[in-house]
């Protein structure tokens, strides 16, 4: 689950790198929306990839951060898998990972590795007085 979350954020870091790069050197209509975009993607790759940390040091806080990554994922994998060409493949893959990673992260053995208490679960420090 951490590795899928750490290719998702390499992904997203490689693809802004790439456009501030062609931003920069190459000729593409709006250099500055280029670097925009470049820049962002480079920002939202950082999200998963410290959240793939976290999952690894099992850090609880790192299941939020990875949630939000794979449910941001899935409206991107679909508008992917409705367009042309090489795009569906790649909607195809984005789905397929996004999907797994959720299962993944929703399951109470995933749950209970990272520390997380179900609402309502006493917690080992609780006594009856």
């Amino acid at each position: 689950m951490a590795v899928l979350n750490a290719l998702e954020g390499a992904a997203l870091v490689i693809g802004g790198i790439y456009l501030l790069v062609m931003g920069l050197l190459g000729r593409p209509d709006s250099p500055q929306q280029a670097e925009t975009g470049g820049l962002t993607l480079v920002a939202l790759g950082l999200i998963p990839l410290f959240a793939a940390r976290g999952l690894l040091l099992r850090r609880s806080w790192s299941r939020g951060p990875a949630l939000i990554t794979q449910i941001i994922a899935l409206p991107v994998a679909w508008t992917l898998l409705r367009s042309h060409g090489v795009l569906i493949p790649a909607g195809i893959v984005l789905a397929a990972v996004s999907l797994t990673a959720l299962f993944q992260l929703a399951r109470p053995a995933t749950i209970e590795a990272l520390g997380i208490r179900r609402p309502g679960a006493a917690s080992s420090t609780d006594t009856d007085a």
